[in-house]
């Protein structure tokens, strides 16, 4: 294990997010509010620790594998839950330091759950503050990391396949370092461009940047209790779309730069992905119009938002789905666990696990009736190598184990099984929003210490794949070489 080299990366994550305290800071001078003098110190004091750590701890052995990227990942993410936290409990905004740490928590993984029983009470810098930590946790403050600065020896990509979403990570460009930089390019891209629409389409310039950050990098935090309810309707269906493309792949959106339009399309992914959405579209179009009094219209604005919230596990609401009937709902709960598509900002199992385990299942009944038969599982017209369906098969093996184990804890406190479900679907899948007493019109406020703890782990264990966090508590992990 090199711990001069995790020890001195933890060190540069420290001064990068030292360094973005200033932009809550900056937004409370616009808003004259002096609560946002605590960015300034706790940034300050960021910065200067990571600097120090970075000047005393210069390591000689650069080599960084994948033990060493998992640790360091897991860490980096604890790292910086604890120092996010930090204004808003100083602050006494969200006075419980617990409730403090799991609002970051939900923030950085991009789950969105909260604890905060009425957002429009925080001050402008917080509420900025728990938007932005979703923009930067989206994409990976690791991944930021390594498209400034080259600092693992050429070995980065342990770091990025430990961070971002996903069965595989492959590269845009051949350098790591390019592949990081494309990705946040894509990444800003479309959060400007959707600022732009937010604000065309008669949204509030604040609240404009605000639900651009936390759409892109599917996050759900908003700067209303009622989440997007109260907007209009053109603002409604301006997040449903962007929703919609933050659950795709971003290798289709460096495929349509690079006008590689058949490499973009192609994808067997992107075609299931878009085919369940849509699928899911209209089967909860028809059965609100039915069965829950909407007109086509409303229906279907408030089935395609859903369905983009709920499968890229963004977590908004447009309307109070807890109340739709049993058939909508539980197709939502289905959603919940698949997630959108690997290499998005999105959680869940993922499109391109289930396209494994689909193919795997029709190769297992193909050769039930033909024994003597040979076939090889393809994706994306690539040879799916056994280690990767191994790998995957592991993944939902731990994801349940893990999922059931969390809800026998939080079971302890007696609520119902909708809340226990989908409470842990929620924070394993970083969505946000459940069913029943996690409802989208409530919160997460009313879970006990243990409980909370629970979720904040889930979440941290759904963000980052399982494994790397898993992996932490491993012994062999812990072993010099």
């Amino acid at each position: 294990m090199n711990y001069g080299m995790i020890i001195y990366l933890l060190g540069r994550v420290l001064e990068i997010v030292g360094v973005m305290m200033a932009c809550p800071y900056a937004v409370s001078l616009y808003y004259h509010e002096s609560n946002g003098v605590l960015f300034l110190g706790c940034g300050a004091a960021m910065l200067v620790a990571g600097a120090l750590v970075c000047a005393l701890i210069k390591p000689k052995n650069k080599a960084f594998y994948a033990r060493e990227g998992f640790v360091m990942t897991s860490l980096s993410w604890l790292l910086l839950s604890v120092g996010g936290c930090l204004p808003f409990y100083l602050s006494g905004e969200i006075p419980s330091f617990t409730d403090a740490l799991f609002e970051c928590i939900s923030g950085f993984t991009t789950t969105g759950a909260s604890v905060v029983p009425a957002v429009e009470d925080l001050s402008h810098c917080m509420n900025f503050w728990r938007c932005f930590i979703q923009l930067i946790g989206g994409m990976g403050v690791l991944v930021f990391m390594l498209a400034l600065i080259p600092s693992t020896g050429g070995q980065d990509l342990y770091i990025m396949k430990a961070e971002s979403p996903g069965p595989s990570v492959g590269k845009m460009a051949p350098k790591v370092r390019q592949t990081a930089f494309y990705l946040y390019v894509i990444y800003f891209t479309l959060t400007t461009l959707e600022i732009v629409c937010l604000i065309i389409a008669g949204c509030p310039v604040f609240d404009s940047i605000c639900t651009a950050f936390t759409t892109t990098s599917t996050g759900g935090f908003g700067v209303r209790n009622t989440s997007l309810t109260d907007y209009n309707t053109a603002v409604q269906y301006v997040v449903a779309c962007f929703l919609f493309f933050a659950g795709f792949n971003y290798n289709f959106f460096f495929y349509l730069w690079l006008r590689k339009w058949k490499d973009a399309f192609r994808s067997e992914e992107i075609r299931l992905y878009t085919g369940i959405f849509w699928c899911s579209v209209l089967l909860i179009t028809a059965n609100i119009v039915l069965n829950n009094g909407y007109d086509l219209e409303s229906g279907f604005r408030n089935a395609f938002f859903q369905v983009g919230s709920i499968i890229t596990t963004a977590g908004f609401s447009s309307a109070d789905f807890d109340q739709w009937h049993s058939f909508s709902r539980e197709i939502m709960i289905v959603l919940m666990l698949i997630g959108g598509c690997a290499g998005s900002t999105c959680g869940g199992i993922k499109i391109s696990r289930i396209l494994i385990y689909l193919k795997a299942l029709k190769k297992e009944l193909s050769q039930l009736c033909h024994p003597r038969s040979v076939k090889v599982l393809t994706l994306e017209g690539k040879t799916i190598p056994h280690a990767v369906l191994r790998s995957a098969n592991i993944f939902l093996i731990t994801y349940a184990s893990l999922f059931i184990f969390s809800i026998l804890l939080i079971s302890l406190e007696g609520y119902d099984f909708t809340t226990n479900f989908t409470a842990v679907a929620s924070a394993l899948g970083n969505i946000g929003p459940g069913f029943s007493l996690v409802g989208p019109t409530r919160n997460f406020a009313f879970f006990s210490p243990i409980s909370k703890f629970v979720l904040m782990f889930d979440m941290l264990a759904g963000r980052l794949e399982l494994f790397p966090l898993l992996v932490m508590f491993s012994p062999a992990t812990w072993k010099r070489n």
